[in-house]
């Protein structure tokens, strides 16, 4: 890539913060967090350095599945607040210099929808179906064999004649998500209703969720059942065959979204969730006419290790290279195990997340940073009572699903809440060992892992530019250079000898002169 750094648009290098709003701040004291919540923690962003940011859903919903079940998109959930709450965050966070994205789901509906309420209502073959994949059975089975991926068939069955004959629809995950047919022109002008209406009123951006999904292939074919993972996997790559995903007229989808933005000023953009097997197959969802980004998974993939991380490096930069965009780096979201619990938990766990920061945040191209991830926060393991992802429920309470990961935020104290709430109920409750977690607590230490992601994204101002080059390193070890720094990462035991220059940063104490184990350092060397 060879984009000079002055003239790149903003979202191309910019820092992100991802705000899953119930588990961010809560402004009424009901437990739950909400817009009037994230609004008066916008100074934390501040602080934290961040360009801007992406918001989860916050639409009206039955969280089904949190939030992502949407029932009226072009309105924010009485859970949340109401649009004027919306309108002044917005203005807030726009007088701070943070740009503001939120989040589109096209790829499903809730059946609370009005559309999907219609639809129930209505016969088979009505145009009020045709909006969503309805189909007939095979006798006593479903049109095929796909599996949700929440567990359990993709399809459910509904009554519709007295004679007891019914059709199923399709639901890629939840039987409260029933997915759209985007070959029916219908859904592909609502959602470009839906995204003038954030955009009239002045978003900067989206997060395109499932963005590798709405295309289906003709014909619903029949899948081989051994191509899906098992549940207790966790999120992975689809095979390249898994007939549910990246189907190729995907693309013209986001061909229509890109004209929508491309149609506002201000350099509006939007990043695709893309789960695709292969890197040559996510850099055709940022092809020039496309998708402005495209979240690159393959650091939360990536086990811990040079190879393994120095390879999902390689492979994402020449992939994106070859479409003249840059990458988009994440370490953590709502649906992944935080990078401390997939390291190892505990002290190696809080090491080697700390040194992947460092990484994520030296790498060209735009950073994600999950809520939470700048604290060195852990997953939370919750008693079975508590849990509320659909996971739980439809893999038959096999699986404990994606709330560890949505623990709510703690701000100060010593105690849950910790300042997340007035009311110690909260939606997931808060474990009572965090108090070193805090934010507070982590700004009064100037080695804390606050303080760490504070001083990385703004010494990462002079990494500006896509340059990037490998330097020798040991087999266990990774090292590059970002314009006049120079990145250390030891992924192994022995210690790794420091470049002559000014140490900048690092994650972890340094020993003399050199860089110890599952630490990363940026040193400013010289020519």
């Amino acid at each position: 890539m060879t984009e000079n750094a002055s003239s790149a648009p903003w979202w191309a290098s910019a820092v992100f913060y991802q705000v899953y709003p119930r588990s961010f701040a809560d402004g009424n004291g009901d437990g739950t967090g909400d817009l009037i919540g994230l609004r008066s923690h916008l100074g934390h962003l501040v602080e934290l350095g961040v360009d801007a940011l992406w918001l989860s859903p916050f639409y009206r919903s039955p969280m089904a599945d949190g939030g992502y079940d949407v029932a009226d998109p072009c309105d924010v959930d009485p859970l949340f607040g109401t649009l004027a709450d919306f309108d002044d965050l917005l203005a807030e966070a726009h007088a701070l210099g943070i740009r503001v994205t939120v989040d589109i789901v096209p790829n499903h509906f809730s059946d609370q929808h009005p559309w999907f309420q219609q639809a129930l209502a209505a016969a088979p073959g009505s145009p009020e179906r045709a909006r969503f994949i309805f189909r007939s059975g095979q006798g006593d089975q479903p049109p095929n064999n796909w599996p949700s991926v929440f567990g359990g068939p993709a399809w459910t069955r509904v009554a519709d004649a007295p004679d007891g004959s019914s059709q199923w629809f399709l639901h890629l995950f939840a039987p409260e998500q029933p997915d759209l047919d985007w070959t029916n022109p219908e859904v592909p002008a609502e959602y470009e209703r839906v995204l003038r209406f954030w955009l009239d009123r002045g978003v900067d951006g989206f997060r395109i969720d499932v963005a590798h999904g709405m295309a289906k292939p003709a014909g619903l074919p029949d899948m081989d059942p051994a191509l899906v993972a098992a549940l207790a996997d966790g999120v992975h790559m689809p095979s390249a065959v898994d007939p549910r995903w990246d189907d190729d007229s995907v693309h013209e989808i986001h061909r229509g979204f890109r004209r929508v933005l491309d149609s506002y000023p201000g350099a509006r953009m939007a990043v695709g969730e893309a789960w695709v097997p292969d890197d040559a197959r996510l850099a055709a969802y940022v092809r020039p006419d496309e998708l402005n980004l495209t979240f690159n998974f393959e650091l939360v993939e990536a086990a811990w290790g040079a190879r393994p991380f120095g390879a999902a490096i390689e492979a994402s930069l020449a992939a994106m290279s070859e479409v003249g965009a840059p990458c988009s780096w994440v370490l953590g979201n709502h649906d992944v195990d935080r990078p401390v619990t997939r390291y190892g938990d505990g002290a190696d766990g809080v090491r080697r997340a700390r040194a992947a920061a460092l990484v994520q945040l030296s790498l060209p191209g735009a950073v994600y940073i999950y809520n939470g991830d700048e604290l060195g926060l852990p997953n939370v393991e919750l008693p079975d009572s508590a849990l509320q992802d659909p996971t739980w429920e439809r893999s038959g309470h096999t699986m404990r699903g994606r709330d560890g990961e949505r623990v709510p935020v703690p701000w100060s104290g010593t105690t849950p809440p910790y300042g997340f709430s007035t009311t110690a109920s909260t939606w997931l409750p808060m474990p009572d060992d965090w108090a070193e977690f805090t934010v507070a607590a982590e700004a009064a230490q100037p080695d804390s892992t606050l303080a760490l992601f504070r001083a990385a994204t703004r010494l990462r101002r002079e990494l500006d530019g896509t340059d990037f080059a490998w330097l020798d390193a040991p087999e266990d070890a990774l090292s590059y250079r970002r314009g006049g720094v120079t990145v250390v990462v030891n992924f192994g035991s022995a210690p790794v000898a420091l470049p002559e220059g000014e140490v900048l940063l690092a994650s972890g104490a340094l020993l003399e002169g050199a860089v110890p184990a599952d630490t990363a350092a940026w040193v400013r060397t010289s020519g």
